[in-house]
């Protein structure tokens, strides 16, 4: 290699690394972008009503800050009332569990003793203690990783009004980072990118909309308390495929708990036949209808993402994979592998290429003779050549 070709490849892989050390940065922009589209499809949509485009855009910023204050205010005083609450039935209900225990051992006494070790709550509780101390010490932890996450979200609101207030100025930017000839493309690809990402935000609204409706109902019927803050966080856990429904279960059956079990069963079976609905029904029907995902290519996106990028990549792997799939079949198929021709030129270069690699093995005649020469019909071959002469 020349030494332009060794610069060429240091300079990549500085690049690379550089990439990768502020991946979480790139994620945030990213994820700056998703909500920018969204409120940007919003501002066109107001447009239509002969509204100007400052307006339209302030009129999203409105409904973006309505719609977070509301879900603060449903979920967050709810279950910290309820949390507050659990905190102080945990000790009544290690009570009736420890009774409860005392119960069966006084039914059964004499006939499983042998079969079955002594179980004393008490002994169980001081070796949880350690737990305990553990999850106690973890708080300021917990407090620190909060308010980074905090800071983050503000970086990502920050980011999106930047961007929703000028976004052909930064569009621009970004295409000066492709060859002069290649620009008109690219723009044409971050059109079908935005597309993509408007049609995965509708068929997500309307995934999380079903989803919180059944939640709601089905928690009203089993009369669970705040069945309404349940309802808001499985919608929106539903951003998150096959992980998300799961975590959004574990609130409503610890309240549940505190009344009887026998609710709290009714909750696992309620969110396990919504789930399988979900994922069996609503999910592929609507992102059928919006955006293309098999559902295999869905759960390996999610373990990669998860994986690399950490809890982030996470709840951002499906549009990921939606500006992937975008870019894949628009530049890696359509632009190279569609276009891949076997030129006559570019065969003999590559035959060039093979004999001068053989002669620097001191290998002469590599060639098979007992293989007959292909024949090609190719314009340009010396056959051609030879009959146009005549």
């Amino acid at each position: 290699m020349k030494l332009g070709q060794w610069m060429g490849l240091l300079a990549l892989i500085a690049s690379c690394y550089i990439l990768w050390q502020i991946r979480q940065a790139l994620l945030l922009l990213f994820a700056a972008v998703v909500l920018a589209t969204a409120l940007n499809r919003l501002a066109r949509y107001l447009q239509k009503f002969r509204l100007q485009r400052s307006i339209a855009v302030l009129l999203s910023i409105s409904f973006l800050v309505l719609v977070l204050v509301s879900l603060f205010l449903i979920i967050v005083p709810p279950f910290a009332q309820q949390f507050q609450q659990l905190n102080q039935k945990a000790p009544e209900g290690i009570a009736k569990l420890n009774d409860w225990v005392d119960q069966i051992e006084a039914r059964f006494s004499g006939q499983f003793d042998q079969r079955l070790p002594n179980l004393d709550v008490n002994d169980i509780m001081r070796q949880l203690q350690p737990l305990f101390n553990q999850l106690v010490g973890g708080a300021g932890a917990f407090v620190g990783n909060t308010l980074g996450v905090i800071l983050s979200f503000l970086l990502v609101l920050v980011l999106t009004l930047m961007t929703l207030a000028d976004p052909i100025s930064y569009r621009q930017a970004f295409l000066q980072l492709f060859p002069s000839f290649y620009r008109r493309r690219i723009d044409g690809i971050l059109d079908e990118c935005e597309i993509a990402l408007g049609r995965w935000v509708i068929g997500a609204l309307i995934s999380m909309s079903v989803i919180a409706l059944l939640s709601l109902i089905g928690l009203s019927v089993l009369q669970v308390p705040l069945p309404l803050a349940h309802a808001v966080v499985a919608g929106f856990l539903n951003l998150i495929p096959n992980i998300g429904p799961t975590i959004s279960v574990i609130p409503p059956m610890t309240i549940a708990l505190l009344d009887s079990p026998l609710q709290s069963g009714l909750v696992l079976i309620l969110y396990f036949l919504i789930q399988q609905f979900e994922s069996n029904i609503l999910t592929p029907y609507v992102m059928a209808q919006q955006v293309s995902l098999l559902p295999a290519v869905t759960l390996i996106a999610q373990v990669f993402f998860a994986t690399f990028f950490g809890f982030l990549g996470l709840l951002l792997a499906l549009p990921l994979t939606v500006v992937a799939q975008v870019w894949i079949r628009e530049v890696l198929i359509k632009d190279i592998l569609n276009q891949w021709d076997a030129h006559p030129k570019t065969l003999a270069a590559i035959d060039s290429a093979i004999d001068e690699e053989y002669e620097s093995l001191g290998v002469k005649n590599h060639k098979s003779e007992s293989l007959p020469e292909p024949k090609t019909d190719i314009p340009g071959s010396a056959e051609n050549d030879d009959t146009v002469n005549q």
